[in-house]
């Protein structure tokens, strides 16, 4: 099913994009629009008609939950190289609707207070209520990348957080948060022109990390890491994604159809009036 406000899929997003069995992260070119048929003009378009739908199912969403302590959420988790496009999600399409119903976390290295407990202790505190869309900006699997490649951890201790990981994914998923998990996939070469950007632009300097130069001549052990997160964490309840992300446009408009594409499923509905409407229509127009 693809979403009833985009126009230009001749696939379905959600299962053309979705990790399945036999899935090999290099076989993925950075640079495909799989499934779209449009160009980068035919998707903003599409963004903008689905940026409405989008507003629209999370007030429904934010709504039913006012009445419904058992309503669903959504949790929307991004993880990706550096410069890969996070932010732009951020702003193009969770940004097209009311901040009050989103929850937005930007998970940053663990503090002392963090590292004192078990790696999931942050990110259970951070899951979205119900009604919310909640967006994680990098998540608990960074402690399954970072962490196995820059040996943080022992690989005993690696193991064992996938196996946690995939538990605490089904917990959430049996109390109703729909988990939507995305990788954007970028190319090398798109990282560097990206953060080459960065350097020729002093409004971009702030957005700059030098660590992030150190983190690409790990490329090769990153992708190896992210292929393994796949093969151990995709499952039937919480499903990858991988959108190829070298144009923005694609990966914003790609992003956007999983999210709602799991909202339709969900189809929150308004919740009835807990009051006579009538009685108070007469209240009203009496004073």
């Amino acid at each position: 099913m693809t979403a009833t406000s985009q126009h230009h899929w001749s696939a379905d997003p959600s299962t053309l994009l979705r990790v399945g069995e036999g899935f090999r992260l290099s076989d993925v070119a950075p640079d495909a629009t799989p499934g779209y048929d449009g160009d980068k003009k035919h998707a903003h378009a599409d963004l903008e008609t689905g940026a409405e739908q989008f507003d629209e199912l999370q007030e429904r969403l934010f709504a039913q939950s006012r009445e419904d302590d058992d309503a669903p959420a959504v949790l929307l988790v991004l993880q990706a190289m550096d410069s890969a496009g996070k932010g732009g999600i951020v702003r193009h399409v969770i940004g097209a609707t009311d901040p009050q119903g989103v929850h937005l976390k930007a998970f940053k290295k663990p503090t002392e207070e963090e590292l004192a407990h078990d790696f999931l202790w942050r990110i259970e505190r951070e899951v979205p209520k119900a009604g919310y869309i909640g967006v994680f900006d990098r998540s608990h699997y960074e402690d399954v990348l970072i962490g196995r490649v820059r040996e943080l951890a022992p690989p005993e201790e690696i193991e064992r957080r996938y196996d946690a990981i995939v538990d605490f994914e089904k917990r959430l998923t049996d109390a109703g948060v729909r988990i939507v998990k995305v990788m954007l996939h970028i190319s090398p070469d798109e990282q560097k022109a990206r953060l080459m950007e960065r350097l020729d632009r002093a409004d971009k300097h702030w957005k700059y990390n030098p660590g992030d130069v150190d983190e690409r001549q790990l490329w090769p052990a990153y992708m190896e890491a992210y292929q393994t997160v796949f093969e151990r964490t995709s499952t039937e309840n919480a499903p990858w994604h991988v959108v190829p992300a070298n144009a923005k446009w694609y990966a914003r408009v790609a992003v956007q159809a999983l999210l709602l594409d799991a909202l339709e499923e969900i189809d929150p509905q308004w919740p009835a009036a807990s009051f006579d409407v009538a009685a108070e229509k007469a209240r009203l127009a009496a004073t």
